[in-house]
């Protein structure tokens, strides 16, 4: 954690008035205060370094040597319209934002958050709080003095921490007469359509009600091949699943920087419009705390799948969350690049593990790829691996390059028996239940168009 959030532990909430007024006098009457690169014409690397070179730039400083104006105001002061607008929110919290590097929940942390979205939630917004911690909470109960390697010590600290983690958001959201639940997952429940519906209906049933949703991977009983891996992808897929209107990131950085952000010279990207924006950027890939599996490259890839299912992301430190809220241009605002597609295959391309591989001919290539078909029997040339029907499998060409991926309809050990034969005569010689799509088109995603 740096000392700039240090200096906002437990503060969040009685902080914000002044963030907001320090952030309207810079923004007023700092000279290049307006110069911070944006995405969208704005200038560069080169006009960043002029900002923090003009008059009145080294007046404050924030702990990394940051303009305070820069760090608090963003690009040119103006609200996040966007932001402002959103009104069912998606917010990542992690590990390390939430407990000491010892392990153990930090109380004062955890209520400081809920100030934050507890203030949210009474402006008539909804609030789906994702949050890690469950294994870094277990840590010291357990006697670890740092989180295991092995899957099932860390599925033994999840099982003790989750309910210390529950306990104290339940404690926490209470004093504002909010009421949580509980929702924990793994990426077989959202693959697979029926599970899916029911994600979406508990969660959207929650958000009816009143309450706050909590969710946290299931790490108790998901195995290495149904992980997600890390709470920022989840977090972008909840999204995707709640139909949400906003992702907010919260890290213990205060946004995403053009390099190593404890490097003098390093500086905030205000916003990124898409890929080209981070071109020569340089990405830390892990935590300081110890107690979490994400890092930044994380957080930019989960803002990357959000965005380009039309969801802005706002990417910022846990001790900004209020600011970020409101639409202040604090952190990382990534811009929506894409349109929202059909929920369970974002799922399926960006939360699935594969369980096996079809190899396709060049016509059935086409076919799943150009024409968006359903992929059949006799377009299959070879079959690779040990799965079983409904599991997620890779479709890749004769050159091994994967090109979709889809939910099978067959068992590995049925499909040799399949390759090369149409549904017609399959279903004579072995019954109408053979007469069938090996993956339906409605439950399989193209990767490379």
């Amino acid at each position: 954690m740096s000392s700039d959030e240090r200096g906002h532990k437990g503060q969040v909430g009685t902080a914000v008035a002044g963030q907001r007024a320090s952030a309207r006098r810079d923004a007023q009457g700092t000279p290049g205060a307006g110069v911070e690169r944006g995405a969208r014409g704005k200038p560069g690397a080169e006009a960043r370094r002029a900002a923090q070179e003009a008059p009145g730039a080294g007046a404050e400083r924030d702990a990394r040597g940051k303009p305070a104006a820069e760090a608090e105001t963003g690009a040119d002061g103006a609200e996040r319209d966007e932001v402002v607008s959103a009104r069912r929110i998606v917010v990542k919290i992690g590990s390390s934002s939430l407990t000491t590097a010892a392990g153990g929940l930090d109380a004062d942390r955890v209520d400081a958050l809920v100030d934050v979205l507890a203030t949210a939630h009474g402006r008539s917004r909804e609030i789906v709080l994702v949050s890690s911690g469950a294994i870094a909470a277990g840590l010291a109960p357990l006697g670890l003095a740092k989180r295991p390697r092995d899957l099932a010590r860390q599925q033994a600290a999840a099982s003790v921490g989750q309910g210390l983690l529950m306990a104290r958001y339940t404690a926490s959201f209470a004093r504002y007469g909010r009421r949580v639940g509980q929702v924990l997952l793994t990426s077989d429940d959202t693959s697979r359509r029926a599970h899916y519906r029911n994600a979406y209906r508990t969660l959207d049933q929650l958000l009816t009600m009143g309450a706050i949703p909590v969710v946290n991977e299931n790490d108790t009983v998901a195995t290495d091949e149904i992980r997600f891996g890390d709470n920022d992808r989840l977090a972008a897929l909840v999204a995707h699943l709640v139909r949400a209107d906003l992702l907010v990131l919260l890290s213990d950085v205060d946004g995403l920087y053009d390099g190593d952000p404890n490097t003098p010279g390093a500086s905030r990207i205000a916003e990124v419009a898409g890929p080209a924006d981070l071109e020569g950027v340089t990405i830390g890939s892990a935590g300081r705390a110890g107690v979490g599996t994400g890092g930044m490259v994380t957080k930019v890839e989960a803002a990357r799948i959000a965005a380009a299912a039309g969801i802005p992301v706002v990417l910022t430190s846990a001790s900004r969350a209020a600011d970020a809220l409101i639409g202040r241009p604090t952190g990382t605002y990534f811009h929506r690049t894409g349109r929202r597609s059909a929920g369970r295959l974002l799922w399926l391309a960006h939360a699935s593990t594969p369980c096996g591989a079809l190899v396709l001919d060049d016509g059935a290539v086409r076919a799943v790829v150009e024409q968006r078909t359903s992929l059949l029997p006799a377009g299959i040339c070879a079959v690779e691996g040990e799965f079983s029907a409904g599991d997620p499998v890779e479709l890749r060409d004769v050159t091994g390059r994967p090109v979709a991926r889809g939910l099978v309809n067959f068992d590995a050990k049925e499909v040799p028996r399949l390759i090369g034969r149409s549904t017609r005569d399959l279903a004579r010689e072995l019954g109408a239940a053979y007469e069938r799509e090996v993956v339906h088109r409605d439950d399989l995603v193209v990767l490379h168009p």
